[in-house]
């Protein structure tokens, strides 16, 4: 098969995009933490930057995408390293004329960041030690297997029809109760208020992630086409409608429009619009904007009731965001508008959209129960939690660094 340089360029774009993303993430949860805890949060998305290649070099991207052991995982031994992997190989996924390693760098880009966002939920909560091991247990036994079972086309998940356009299972549900899971573990902070300190920051990353995110969804076709245009027009409606739904809701209970909610809504909307993108019609994605601003605002006034210090709202977001947007894939999934998708329930096709909702609840039980096992294992070997007078200061008490000269 010949190089197709026109999607051979197009994807190492996305994949500059969906890394870009990671920094972003990164000013955006620095942001909503106190001025002495940015260093440590920031640090936590930089070193899934680095660590999440070595694995992904050495083992990862063949967990995910070798051959299928019972399409739960793919032998780790197959592309160990990236052997057999030369300029001539080519990825065959949807005959897109791209080398493979195009595929590999763009789909590490994903498993980067998604470890990240569970970092949120934790905040000034869990020792750096401690999160090491947690980002490479929870990259092995979470995230290369769903991976494989969803994008796999041997996978599980993938054979009994689940669809998943760019990670609304794979990356956002299982890190949204990952986190959830994280929280009940770790149990809440002494000082349980968490005020952001640096809201222009929040913003810089708001943008960095919205940005990102067409490389995110629209680079998920693999190819230029029409697909690839509606994706990424719909993640800009569903973000566009979730900013703007949120804001409304949260302007109405507290009477002045928030700044910090008008960016978690867009968030919100780019998480659930995430799996459906380049499933759905541009009315559809506008109807899923929506939905995200309302479910996730309540989500996080849930969150808050119950008291679950999840600091930066990763369930709420995330979590909730992801296995909405699965589910309403489910509902309004069109092959008008993707012919090598599916129809959802509005069409007739119930089970689609039941595998969808299977998909979505084996994903999040696992996440959070070997999330929750694997953080009691690992504090019998390190501590997990810092303690109570680290919290506030964790830059200085962690790293030994500040990132104010005047803090």
């Amino acid at each position: 098969m010949p190089i197709n340089i026109g999607n051979t360029a197009f994807m190492l774009l996305c994949s500059s995009l969906v890394m870009l993303m990671t920094p972003g993430l990164a000013f955006f949860y620095g942001g909503l933490v106190g001025r002495k805890n940015v260093l440590a949060i920031m640090m936590q998305s930089f070193i899934s930057l680095g660590w999440t290649t070595v694995l992904w070099f050495a083992f990862g991207y063949s967990m995910c995408f070798g051959p299928s052991w019972h399409g739960i995982v793919g032998d780790p031994t197959y592309y160990a390293f990236l052997h057999g992997i030369t300029l001539s190989s080519m990825y065959t996924g949807n005959d897109a004329g791209i080398p493979l390693i195009v595929h590999v760098a763009y789909q590490m880009m994903f498993a980067i960041i998604t470890p990240a966002l569970i970092t949120g939920a934790f905040a000034n909560r869990v020792t750096f030690k401690a999160y090491f091991l947690f980002l490479t247990g929870w990259l092995v036994f979470v995230y290369f297997p769903f991976v494989h079972m969803v994008w796999s086309p041997d996978g599980l998940f993938a054979k009994w029809g689940v669809l998943d356009y760019a990670g609304g299972i794979v990356v956002h549900n299982t890190a949204g109760f990952a986190a959830l899971a994280s929280v009940l573990y770790v149990g809440r902070r002494q000082k349980v208020e968490l005020k952001p300190h640096n809201v222009p920051l929040i913003a810089l990353g708001s943008g960095l992630l919205w940005f990102g995110w067409y490389g995110f969804n629209a680079g998920s076709e693999f190819r230029v086409d029409a697909v690839t245009a509606s994706a990424f027009l719909n993640t800009d409606v569903a973000a566009s409608f979730g900013a703007i739904t949120w804001l409304f809701i949260e302007w109405f209970y507290h009477k002045k429009p928030k700044f910090i909610g008008l960016l978690t809504g867009g968030v919100a909307g780019l998480a659930t619009i995430t799996p459906a993108a380049g499933y759905v019609s541009l009315g559809t994605a506008a109807i899923i904007g929506i939905c995200a601003g309302l479910i996730c605002f309540y989500a996080v006034a849930l969150k808050n009731r119950l008291g679950w210090d999840d600091a930066l709202d990763v369930w709420g977001v995330h979590g909730v965001g992801g296995m909405a947007g699965t589910i309403l894939l489910g509902a309004f999934a069109s092959k008008a508008w993707n012919a090598n998708g599916a129809d959802g329930l509005l069409l007739g096709n119930t089970s689609f959209f039941f595998a969808q909702c299977g998909a979505v609840i084996i994903s999040g039980i696992w996440a959070f129960a070997f999330t929750y096992g694997m953080l009691w294992l690992i504090n019998l070997f390190t501590p997990v939690k810092v303690g109570a007078a680290t919290q506030d200061r964790m830059d200085e008490d962690l790293h030994g660094e500040d990132a104010y000269l005047h803090a």
